[in-house]
């Protein structure tokens, strides 16, 4: 199959790309500037998803398109609709299908575990996501679907709550930051098993016309990952929470901690996922325990910080 993705430059991207071609299909992996080395079923590509005309061209041939590119943080709104409309034209003026890369806002705050079936309530940049999935799902033109997952890691995760709050600090020898509470459940999705997912939403067309919550291995505490880090490292680390009066003070200053105040609904509380609709529908997908993706990650970040020195 040819699959094209859009924002294999990503954690997400990245691994789906790699799963993808492991599984024997043919993809295009699309960045801004074309960084994606060259592989065994990769073919690097360059594209503005801004622009009609070079995301026209990245998805012809493609059977499915895969969208996992976002704006920055800070300027989904307005940008965020502007890439989707763009992606959704060029989707539909070569006839392929489309799979989208999605998180969890939209469902938050939860009472209880997260499914499919849980209430979209959720506002400021939830009900953005909400928003760009019903208009994906909407569009009369694409055959689409959606798979959501929660907070990430994984080699080549350097964008995710974990890798700044408590791996990329614990591997330089710092504290480990927790966010509001350690002893509240939280599904925490490896990239690998990410991958996985999105891997058999391309390859099941029945997929289409709905989102689907990704399956992962058992919820953790923030506590918990932080204890499994330091029983990884050469010597523990130090780790320390950061309160809501301390959150709070920081979104004075700090555009990320604003960001932060505004989620803290998924730290504070349980938010954990179901996914039984999925495992129902496709069968049981490989989950990799905590344990060993941690010790995946940590070496990965080991090898690529060794490298940048």
């Amino acid at each position: 199959m040819n699959v094209t993705v859009l924002g294999a430059g990503g954690g997400a991207g990245r691994a789906i790309t790699a799963e993808l071609a492991a599984r024997g299909h043919e993809v295009m992996a699309v960045t801004r500037a074309g960084t994606t080395p060259a592989a065994v079923g990769i073919t690097p590509a360059v594209a503005d998803l801004y622009d009609p005309a070079s995301t026209r061209i990245a998805c012809v041939g493609a059977e499915v398109v895969v969208l996992a590119a976002s704006p920055p943080y800070h300027a989904w709104a307005g940008n965020f609709e502007r890439m989707v409309d763009t992606v959704l034209d060029a989707v539909a003026g070569v006839g392929a299908r489309l799979v989208f890369v999605d998180n969890l806002y939209m469902y938050g705050p939860a009472d209880g575990p997260i499914s499919e079936a849980s209430p979209e309530h959720a506002t400021g940049k939830g009900a953005l996501r909400r928003d760009l999935a019903a208009r994906i799902l909407a569009d009369a033109r694409v055959s689409a679907c959606i798979g959501r997952f929660s907070d990430y890691y994984g080699p080549g995760g350097t964008n995710s709550f974990l890798h700044r709050m408590l791996l990329e600090p614990a591997l330089a020898g710092k504290a480990m930051r927790i966010l509001l509470a350690d002893d509240q459940p939280h599904t925490f999705h490896y990239l690998a098993d990410v991958a996985r997912g999105f891997a058999t939403l391309v390859e099941h067309p029945e997929a289409d016309g709905r989102a689907w919550i990704l399956p992962a291995a058992p919820p953790l505490t923030q506590g918990q990952v932080a204890g499994i880090v330091n029983g990884l490292l050469p010597a523990p680390v130090e780790v320390s929470r950061i309160g809501p009066v301390m959150l709070a003070i920081g979104s004075v200053f700090s555009r990320q901690a604003r960001e932060a105040r505004k989620i803290a609904h998924q730290f504070d509380r349980p938010w954990v996922v179901d996914a039984t609709r999925f495992e129902t529908a496709f069968g049981p997908v490989q989950v990799t325990d905590h344990d060993t993706a941690l010790r995946h990650t940590l070496a990965w970040q080991s090898t690529a910080a060794s490298e940048r020195a």
